[in-house]
């Protein structure tokens, strides 16, 4: 029996190699596809994840019809390069979903006509985002590395990953390169996203590749035969980090210096809290994750197991069954979600109190600033700040305010006898919300519970009772 799939939230290979080769500032990608990919993926995608109004390096050949049914597309393919070819420009042709349906293969007519072009099958029906990124850098390594061997440059570190599509990346990337600065490293190449095509041959000149995404970008950093390091979430792996590029670097004293620096000081906020009685509350915190797995890993590494939190679940997008997620979010209410929009309109469907938290694409959230970090020391500190924040904003649900006095609390109109099964259910209920409101929302709940069994007419709370105002 086949398997139906919910709300698939990881794109094909075809837009993941329109993402990575649109992030070359002299290329010019030409999308062998109907005129509506390019509406998805150059104008509505891009404005909704990364805030770019449109790729401005990225054309459709208009596949229509007429090409699908009968002529193919290698006219219409000719028709769109001789608009694009420009000095300084490289044409790289990509196929779709669609021309891959019709079996449009162009290579053979690109040689003959035009050589300087490349073709790219994206095996868009095959592969999902994160493999077609990683075969895109491979492969345009493989086209445009010049061949010659390696000189290595002392001091020199390139980043590899940061593309269109990738969730915060323009504030993971800027904490990444502060602290490749602060070990005492020189960046050569962020790439794709801060490069061309005639820094591909220098990569392999950097003394060490740091890899941005667990996602991708690992094939790469193997062929070029360079020592490797993982961008960090949480401390200890950042502290490893920093440390482990100092050795690297030949700048062991300088990471350290670095390091202890940092302890005094972009670390410091993590100290008061921890040090405060927001402490206490860290291990009553449970959540859950559902993203990328850069994200998913580091999420739980950093809040569960460094700062004692409860990790109810965490599950990678391109992995995960978001109909189990779904159940999970249900039968688990965590109280902070770490997802996409997908998690969002579940816990709108299941209307749960859980706090959502935007850690993932598909979902329109603008992440630009480069003050909202996930990876790195900063990032360790925005994300403690952004989860006591939300506990606060929690309790203050539960003050007693002054309402209106037009507004009145309605209250039980004489005492009801609780059995102790539905005394048993409430704690169980009780235990579920924010440690620092446990207090008034169990008062809240019980005066909701007897009004409901005063207005059915029943002399005894039961299990029954309770459940229906859960």
């Amino acid at each position: 029996m086949g398997k139906t799939i919910r709300d698939e939230s990881t794109a094909s290979a075809y837009w993941g190699a329109v993402n990575t080769f649109c992030s070359l500032e002299d290329v010019h990608v030409i999308a062998d596809a109907p005129v509506g990919c390019y509406n998805l993926v150059g104008v509505a995608v891009m404005d909704y994840t990364d805030a770019v109004p449109y790729l401005e390096n990225f054309t459709p050949t208009s596949l229509t019809e007429k090409e699908i049914a009968s002529s193919g597309s290698s006219e219409i393919v000719c028709e769109t390069i001789e608009k694009l070819q420009a000095e300084g420009r490289q044409l790289i042709l990509v196929s779709s979903a669609e021309s891959e349906m019709i079996g449009s293969d162009h290579e053979g007519m690109l040689q003959m006509k035009y050589p300087a072009v490349r073709f790219f099958p994206s095996n868009s029906l095959g592969e999902n985002e994160w493999q077609g990124r990683e075969r895109a850098l491979l492969w345009l390594y493989d086209e445009f590395d010049d061949g010659k061997a390696a000189t290595i440059e002392p001091g020199t570190v390139s980043i590899i990953g940061p593309t269109y599509g990738c969730f915060n990346s323009p504030s993971d990337l800027a904490e990444i390169k502060r602290l490749i600065k602060g070990a005492g490293g020189s960046i050569k190449h962020v790439y794709p996203f801060e490069s061309s095509l005639q820094d591909i041959s220098s990569l392999k000149n950097s003394e060490v590749i740091v890899v941005m995404y667990h996602e991708f970008g690992h094939a790469l950093a193997e062929k070029l035969n360079r020592p490797q390091l993982q961008a960090p979430f949480g401390i200890g792996e950042t502290e490893k980090f920093i440390l482990e590029l100092g050795r690297l670097l030949q700048k062991e004293e300088e990471a350290a210096a670095f390091l202890k620096e940092e302890k005094r000081t972009t670390l410091k906020p993590i100290w008061d809290l921890w040090r405060g009685p927001q402490a206490e509350w860290f291990p009553t915190i449970r959540f859950g994750v559902s993203t990328a797995k850069t994200y998913a890993r580091g999420l739980e590494l950093f809040l569960a197991q460094e700062m004692g939190m409860l990790c109810l679940f965490s599950h990678e997008s391109a992995e995960g069954d978001n109909t189990q997620i779904r159940e999970e979010i249900q039968q688990k209410q965590p109280q902070f979600l770490f997802g996409r929009m997908v998690d969002k309109i579940y816990l709108a469907e299941l209307d749960a109190k859980t706090r959502f938290i935007p850690a993932g694409f598909p979902g329109p959230i603008v992440r630009r600033s480069l003050g909202t970090p996930f990876m790195g020391h900063s990032g360790a500190v925005y994300l403690l700040q952004e989860i006591v924040n939300a506990l606060y904003d929690m309790l203050f649900n539960f003050l007693p305010i002054n309402r209106r006095a037009t507004s009145v609390t309605q209250e039980p109109t004489r005492k009801i006898a609780w059995s102790s099964e539905a005394n048993t259910l409430l704690n169980e209920m009780v235990k579920k919300a924010p440690f620092i409101s446990q207090i008034s929302f169990g008062r809240e709940l019980k005066r909701k519970v007897e009004l409901l069994a005063l207005q059915r007419g029943v002399e005894l709370v039961t299990p029954e009772i309770v459940g229906m105002v859960k």
